[in-house]
């Protein structure tokens, strides 16, 4: 089962990391430090330049549906499986969906997709200096290299 946005937007990448817990406990992880990291103050000043979608904290905690930071915003959680990320500033509507996998020796892989459109001149201009560069190709193996360890 997936919760699977109805959004259509165009795909960007995706990165896996195989981690040694299951899924009750990697989804723990996955959601204490989503918290953290989508609750700095450099990501929050960071949403107001770019004029995201949404700017500020919201919603229940832990992360469920409705749950938003600077930036993103919860659209579809299914507790152990996926947690679905959206937003939009003013060069790129995106979003960032966590799927967990249980593999047979009681490990689990981290898989996370993003997805974005970058409209007009700016959005194409952004999309090279965040994407073309390899930014955020970075950004996520990092990101995901840290679920490896609790």
């Amino acid at each position: 089962m997936t919760t699977g946005t109805t959004d259509p937007l165009p795909f960007v990448d995706a990165h896996t990391v195989t981690v040694d817990a299951g899924a009750e406990e990697l989804w723990q992880r996955l959601l204490a430090r989503l918290e953290r990291s989508l609750s700095r103050e450099g990501g929050a000043r960071y949403a107001r330049l770019v004029r995201a979608d949404p700017r500020e904290p919201a919603g229940p905690r832990p992360l469920a549906e409705g749950s938003a930071y600077p930036g993103f915003r919860v659209v579809g959680a299914v507790p152990g499986r996926e947690l679905a990320l959206a937003g939009a500033h003013r060069f790129s509507s995106y979003s960032l969906v966590f799927r967990i996998e249980p593999l047979a020796d009681g490990r689990t892989r981290l898989l996370a997709e993003t997805r974005a459109a970058f409209p007009g001149v700016a959005g194409r201009i952004y999309r090279l200096l965040v994407i073309t560069s390899g930014g955020h190709a970075l950004g996520m193996r990092r990101m995901l290299a840290g679920y490896r360890n609790p």
